[in-house]
Order: C-alpha cells, then sequence, then structure tokens
C-alpha cells in the first residue's frame, strides 16, 4: 500500500472521572494533525479509520481504551528514589514536581515521558501511563487533505522519527519550538515523537 499524506481537523472527547464526556484536544483545519499512512505516526485503529474516507469527508467514531492507549495499569506507576533527580548533587526542583512531564529513556535507549505524581522527602513517583490510558476516545472531524505522500516529505519523517530534523518536509531543525507547525507542537503536529 502507497504512503499517504493525511490531515485531518477534529475535537477529541473523553469521559472524564465522573463519566462525563468533555473535550480533550482540539486540531482545527488552520492547525491540522498531519501524518504520513504506514508510518506508525498515529493510532492504527484511528489510521485506518480515516483510510476508508476521503478529501472532505466527515467523520465521528469511537475508539475503545483497547484500541486506543490501553488500560490504565496501576503497575506503571513507579517510584524511585529522590537522589535519581540530583543535578551536581541537588534534586531538581525546578523540573521535578507535581504535575510535570518528564522526559525519560530507559535501559534501551527508547525516549518516553512520564507523569510526576508525587514528589516526598525521599521519593518520587511517575506515572508511565499514557494521559489518555482507560479512556474511550470519541473523534468527530473532517479529512482536510488525503493523497499520495512525496519522497521529500516520506525522507523528511524518517528524519525525525531518527532525530534528524522536524519531519515538516522543510528540512530544518526547528528544536522544540514547532514553528513548521505554525507553533503547535505535541499532537497537533506530525514532528510529534510517540
Amino acid at each position: 500500500m502507497n504512503n499517504k499524506y493525511i490531515t485531518v481537523s477534529y475535537r477529541l472527547h473523553a469521559n472524564n472521572s465522573e463519566g462525563v464526556e468533555e473535550l480533550i484536544e482540539e486540531a482545527p483545519v488552520a492547525h491540522p494533525f498531519q501524518f504520513i499512512s504506514g508510518m506508525g505516526v498515529a493510532l492504527d485503529t484511528f489510521e485506518s479509520k480515516i483510510l476508508e474516507l476521503g478529501k472532505g469527508d466527515k467523520f465521528n467514531f469511537t475508539l475503545t481504551q483497547a484500541e486506543a492507549y490501553g488500560p490504565y495499569e496501576q503497575e506503571h506507576v513507579i517510584t524511585f528514589p529522590k537522589e535519581n533527580f540530583t543535578v551536581n548533587g541537588r534534586f531538581d526542583k525546578e523540573q521535578i514536581f507535581q504535575g510535570a512531564i518528564i522526559p525519560l529513556v530507559n535501559e534501551d535507549g527508547m525516549r518516553f515521558q512520564g507523569l510526576v505524581a508525587e514528589v516526598t522527602d525521599e521519593s518520587v513517583t511517575v506515572d508511565l501511563n499514557h494521559p489518555l490510558a482507560g479512556k474511550d476516545l470519541r473523534f468527530e472531524g473532517e479529512v482536510v487533505e488525503m493523497r499520495e505522500a512525496t519522497n521529500e516529505e516520506l525522507q523528511a519523517l524518517i528524519a525525525m522519527m531518527s532525530g534528524e530534523g522536524c519531519g515538516c518536509g522543510c528540512g530544518h531543525d526547528h528544536g522544540d519550538d514547532h514553528e513548521c507547525c505554525g507553533g503547535h507542537g505535541g499532537e497537533n503536529c506530525h514532528c510529534q515523537h510517540n
């Protein structure tokens, strides 16, 4: 199957702790979510549902937690000794505080993020679950663009995934400012690292 360059505008809804559906995230037409099919950027089930559509088609579908980020798993909440978070012999209170999202690297060199759930005098508890784990996700939106991906777009994405650039196809490394996506990184940009 050929790789498709796809942009979608959407509103993402999920139930909160009281069971009430709320808006979690929005990718407007001005700053749509961009991805190339078959490259592992988007959730597999999300991608397959979008690939059934065409440019201009509207959608409204729900991914179960199993199709999205899986169940919330308590064993992914890990407590570390506080000294693991020291810089020059001092605890890094500028970066490590309750609610902070911190970059981590496992023993295989794989990068991921964790949420600091608690900081005590002796330890730091980090939640490694995806923020949307344990939730069914309802996407409503529209396919803004769908076409064959160019070789330049494929190469830019491969470079970004290997840490060599932003992946927007401009050939520059914009760092964390996501200038290539109009200043909107994270979920609204194919510059994201999943």
